[in-house]
């Protein structure tokens, strides 16, 4: 710490799942004011969860409701990361328990990010829009070394899902598996994976599979962070809808449902929404206190 002052209450809630043992656990800090870099990375790496948020006071014209606008980081285990789907998800229901549902606008490393909680049956849900997303293209040297970290042949990605590294708040690359088998089988080279992504500044590579023309399975390998796998990612789901539209795999108005972690034994739903007249992201998904 920086200070004597006492460690700051930690607390445990899981994002896009109602229930505890499901969805992507996350660290919430409701108060980071006095913590620096090292306390929250610290903490982040004590919790040992993907992602940890940390809340501080909202920078000047930030916007929002009074009391209702915060400033917001994110730390994996190893590093700070620009953006985190799942946290700020845990933290908007965190916030909702104290302060009720309705708007709450965050600032993050990546940009605005706007969130709205509901409640609906008792069971809180929040949905975040994303910055601006972009799409571009991955070199065939980087694309090859991706793959061969994977132990995945070229021949088991689905044609039709051309791999393209997508960002809405954070980067990843976008690879589609053409059977559900592909993609449960995961076993992949753990530094040889995080030294490619280190390279390029992604965040998780984004494994998909494609159920129906609205129901996608996905696992996201996150190395740089620490961890094997993210049980459930919000941003790469921002990005895998951004993906998606760019090259026209759906339509520009869509719901998608997205299933993740059930091969982590930790099931969890994102539900992305895509707008014609918007081109940001919406990500949501429901979230509970863990303990």
């Amino acid at each position: 710490m920086t200070t004597n002052a006492p460690r700051p209450e930690v607390l445990r809630y899981t994002a896009f799942s109602g229930v505890p043992d499901g969805g992507n656990p996350a660290g919430v800090v409701l108060d980071a004011t006095g913590l620096d870099d090292g306390d929250m990375l610290a903490i982040a790496a004590d919790l040992g969860y993907s992602e940890s948020a940390f809340l501080t006071a909202p920078p000047e014209g930030l916007g929002g409701a009074e009391g209702r606008a915060y400033g917001i980081r994110y730390f994996s285990p190893k590093a700070e990361v620009p953006f985190c789907g799942h946290a700020t998800v845990a933290t908007a229901v965190a916030l909702a328990e104290r302060i009720g549902p309705g708007e709450l606008v965050f600032a993050t490393r990546a940009g605005t990010v706007p969130v709205e909680v509901s409640e609906k049956d008792g069971v809180l849900r929040a949905t975040l829009t994303s910055v601006e997303p972009r799409i571009e293209e991955i070199a065939e040297v980087d694309l090859g070394e991706a793959l061969a970290a994977l132990d995945w042949p070229a021949a088991d990605l689905d044609p039709a899902f051309p791999p393209r590294i997508a960002f809405a708040g954070a980067r990843h690359l976008v690879l589609a598996a053409a059977t559900r088998g592909r993609l449960a089988d995961l076993a992949y080279d753990f530094a040889r994976l995080e030294a490619l992504m280190h390279r390029l500044d992604l965040t998780t590579v984004q494994l998909v599979w494609r159920e129906s023309a609205t129901v996608f399975h996905v696992r996201d390998p996150f190395p740089v962070g620490g961890v094997v796998e993210d049980p459930a990612t919000g941003a790469a789901a921002a990005a895998f809808g951004a993906y998606v539209r760019d090259l026209g795999l759906v339509p520009a108005d869509s719901v998608l449902t997205l299933h993740q972690g059930a091969d982590l034994g930790r099931p969890g739903e994102l539900t992305v929404t895509l707008r014609a007249d918007d081109t940001r992201v919406r990500v949501g998904g429901a979230g509970a206190r863990i303990g």
